[in-house]
This record gives C-alpha cells, structure tokens and sequence, in this order.
C-alpha cells in the first residue's frame, strides 16, 4: 500500500515551489479552524455530521494512534445505531470470520486473521491493528443486537486461505462431493501450502478448477449451499483473482455493487476504514486514476454530500516500515519519522501548518466543509509539496480541499505500530 501511494505521488506532475510559500498560515483558515476543531480524547466528543451513506477514515498506514482514532470515531457514530456495515481493507471471506470474532472473542483465531491482514497490507499487520479489533469487539458486545454492525469485504482476494475455508462452510458436504471441492478440503486440512495467488501457486490451480466445475455445474452447487448469493459472489470473486493485472479501485467499485443487492448499502449507513488515497472524493486532475469514493460519486451512486472523506495528518510521528526477515524467519522490523509521515521538509502537505498551529491535543478533528469554509478555494492538504522531486502540484492547482474532502484529522506523536510478530518475542 505505501509503495503503491507513493507512487501515484511520484508520477504526478508538479511544480516546484518553495517551502516557505507553503507553510506560512492564513488568519482567515486559522480563525475558521479554531471555529470548527474538537478534542478526540474528550469524553465528549461527538461526531458533527450524523446524515450520510458512507463515511471514510483514512491515513498512511502503519501509527499507533490512528487506531485510537477509528475506535473514538466509532463510538460517536454506532451509540446511536448509525452505523449498520463496516468495511475494512480485507476481502469478503476474511471479513467474514473477523464477523466471528466479534460473536466468539477468540483471541487465537483473530490473531490469526490480523497475520493474514498483511496479505493486504504489511504495515497493517501489527499488534495496534490487534488491539483495535479487541476495542471493537468490546464496542460491539455494548451495543443492543439491533444497533451492532455486519463486517463486509469489498477488497481484492490477496490470499486463498481464508476463501477456501468460507467456501467450504458455504457447500453442504453431504451432497456436493465434486472432486475440485474435495481437492480444496483436503488442502485446507493438511495446511501445508501458502495459499498464494498466481500461476505457479498449488491452491491457485484448484481454483481455477472449482471455478470451471462449479460453471458446468451450477445448479447442484447453488442447490446445495446455504447462501447462493453469496456462493455466486465468491465464485465471481476468485475468478476475478486469476488476472495478473488487476484494477483494484475497478474491483472494489464492483464488489460494492454486488454486495448492495444483498445488503441494500443505500439504505443502511457504512463507515470504511482504508488507505488514503482511496477516500479522495474527486480526481487528482481530470484524466487521471479514480479512487472508490471518486467512483461512488462519478457513478451517481450518491451525491457528493452524502459521502463523508475523513483524512488523517500526522505530525513528529512515526510509521513501521518494513518487516526484516532471514531466512524467512521474522528478525524484527524498520521505521520511518520523515519521508512517509506528510510533515517532512522534503515531503509535506501543503497547509498542514494550519493544522498544526490550530491543534487542540495529540488527536485534533477539524471540520472542512462547513459552508463559510476557507477550504474550498486552493487543494490545502492534498497538493504534497516535494521540493526536490515531482509531485501532485500541476495536476490539483486549480482545485481545492473540499473537492476531495470534508474532514482532517492531526494527530500528533504517534510511535510506529509495531509488526504482530513481537508478540512471539515477549
């Protein structure tokens, strides 16, 4: 995910401009942040905006603190019932059994399940990301039975593991003894292969094979399952894993719709916690790459307004980097405090001073999209300014914050997450 965001930073097209142009402050934002800021430690705290379809947390992977965040932000948002679906950066069948978890409290099984989130994302795999899901489940266990959340994956099969022991829940087999089944049971029985995707990887083979099968022979599959709809979802998700070339905001975009057919998303209230790049509300410019929210919007899905983009900034943080290996033995990890943080004088977002002069405690939301907001004039807070390489500059200069966003969140000295894997250490 890191190297992917870069990336996209990187191929951009920018101008070169001074750091001092971009960290001096306005009166007008700095009046209108102190105006529009609230204390996420607070006992108080409340969320402002209770009437949408969709709301996005996102940050640069891999802190301490922004866990902290989404469990404050979530329980503003589910001690009314608002929020009936949560997305996080996982595959459907995966989110499935973090599902189970929140039933169980089997602390085995979702120490397991946070080891598989690094499938998606490395710097997601880590003992803060385990905690967090500890909150959850605490969160939930309060909340009336009508008012908990479902936890739906709308991401990308990274990983065959999970999927294959969905899938075999989902097959009644007493009555479905096809060999490409029978061939998946006896691999997830014996454990023995990574599950790994490609033309190369053992499971990868069997299902292509269950995909074939379950095609010439759909009706006796769908006869027995205890969910055809989703049996269908899952098959047309693992055939959709074959392709080495894949569109992931393409593939997210779709599953979104799929799944609404099942769940009725549009009546039922979401709160997604990924990447950032993936809650931009518009375009980096107009040719270029749209992100999920961009697509929920360009495709009429909702109206822009109904669609909340809550971004998190860090600033004197930290972030875990890379897990190191011998062997493939874990050794330990690396971090980073400048370049991946946002608030390095070689990579920073212009604006974020603002942020920082108007800051009321180490977790500050501030709320961009009032309608007297400064934000909706120049891109504070997206444009990232690297004065010795190109940037995002060119393609965003003629649009503004609130084209991509409504809130922003500082959070202040924030230790790097640290990987899963130290807890085998302690």
């Amino acid at each position: 995910m890191k190297k992917v965001l870069f990336l996209l930073i990187l191929i951009s097209i920018g101008c070169k401009k001074s750091t001092k142009e971009f960290t001096s402050t306005s009166d007008e934002k700095i009046a209108y942040l102190e105006k529009n800021r609230f204390d996420l430690n607070s006992s108080a705290f409340n969320f402002p905006q209770k009437d949408f379809k969709i709301l996005g947390l996102g940050a640069y992977h891999g802190s301490a603190k922004i866990e902290d965040v989404e469990i404050k932000m979530l329980e503003s948002l589910t001690k009314e019932g608002k929020i009936k679906y949560y997305f996080p950066e996982l595959d459907y069948s995966t989110a499935h059994f973090f599902n189970r978890y929140l039933k169980t409290g089997n602390e085995d099984l979702l120490k397991e399940l946070v080891v598989s989130i690094g499938f998606y994302c490395e710097q997601e795999r880590t003992i803060e990301v385990y905690e967090k899901w500890k909150n959850l489940k605490a969160l939930y266990d309060k909340l009336p039975k009508e008012k908990r959340f479902k936890v739906v994956g709308l991401e990308w099969i990274q990983n065959y593991k999970n999927t294959s022991k969905y899938l075999l829940e989902l097959l009644d087999s007493s009555k479905v003894d096809f060999k490409p089944v029978e061939e998946i049971r006896d691999m997830v029985k014996k454990d023995t292969t990574h599950f790994a995707l490609g033309d190369l990887s053992f499971a990868y083979s069997k299902m292509q094979n269950l995909v074939k099968d379950f095609k010439e022979n759909k009706t006796v599959y769908q006869d027995n399952t205890s969910n055809p709809k989703i049996l269908n979802h899952l098959i047309k998700t693992i055939e959709e894993s074959f392709p080495k070339d894949q569109d992931r905001e393409k593939m997210m975009f779709n599953n979104y719709v799929n799944l609404d057919k099942i769940y009725n998303f549009k009546e039922n209230p979401q709160f997604i916690r990924i990447g950032f790049f993936h809650l931009e509300k518009s375009r980096e410019g107009e040719k270029s790459y749209p992100s999920f929210f961009a697509r929920l919007i360009e495709n009429k899905i909702y109206k822009k307004e109904e669609v909340i983009s809550v971004i998190g900034y860090y600033t004197n943080s930290e972030v875990v980097w890379d897990e190191l290996y011998e062997n493939d033995t874990y050794k330990g990890f690396t971090i980073e405090a400048g370049f991946g943080i946002g608030d390095y004088e070689k990579e920073f977002f212009r604006g974020i001073q603002n942020l920082k002069n108007t800051k009321i405690s180490d977790k500050t939301l501030f709320r961009l999209n009032k309608n007297n907001s400064p934000y909706n004039s120049e891109p504070d807070l997206i444009e990232v300014i690297m004065p010795d390489k190109k940037s995002n500059g060119e393609k965003v200069k003629e649009m503004s914050t609130l084209d991509f966003m409504d809130y922003a969140i500082l959070i202040s000295n924030s230790k790097a997450s640290k990987p899963i894997f130290e807890m085998d250490k302690k």
